[in-house]
């Protein structure tokens, strides 16, 4: 299988009109992007949509998997909702590696508010990519 980039992914992609147009960053360690939800991305009358959250958690994941050098795909996601998410309330999407083997990378991914406060979090198991040699391609 080959990951490629074609700048129109949903969450980071800056060529989808639709998208989220997450901007990650990689400190070495954990892999972090801020995001202010908008209404479109509600479910209920303010209340942000649980799948735009999950959206978020994966992302995360999958970006910090590429980061490190290790392409993976999310072969299992958890998600815990513990509070509300409203339109328009800035918060960070972190995750970090929790365990790595031959086949998995194990990942943990939170969304904090600016006061730490977590709204979701979730573990996921990804699928490494067999053939590292195949990478992962950039846009162009």
């Amino acid at each position: 299988m080959e990951l490629i980039d074609d700048g129109y992914c949903f969450a980071c992609g800056p060529g989808n009109p639709a998208g989220l147009k997450l901007n990650f960053v990689f400190d070495g360690r954990t892999m972090r992007a801020e995001f202010v939800p908008r209404r479109e991305h509600q479910g209920f009358l303010n209340i942000v949509h649980g799948g735009i959250i999950s959206t978020l958690l994966d992302e995360a994941m999958g970006k910090l998997s590429i980061e490190t050098g290790t392409p993976a795909v999310t072969a299992r996601l958890d998600v815990r909702l513990r509070k509300v998410l409203r339109p328009g309330q800035k918060i960070v999407v972190e995750a970090e590696i929790v365990k790595g083997s031959r086949k998995l990378m194990e990942a943990y991914a939170k969304i904090v508010t600016e006061e730490g406060e977590i709204i979701a979090d979730a573990f996921g198991k990804l699928m490494k990519i067999q053939d590292p040699g195949s990478g992962v391609q950039g846009p162009g």
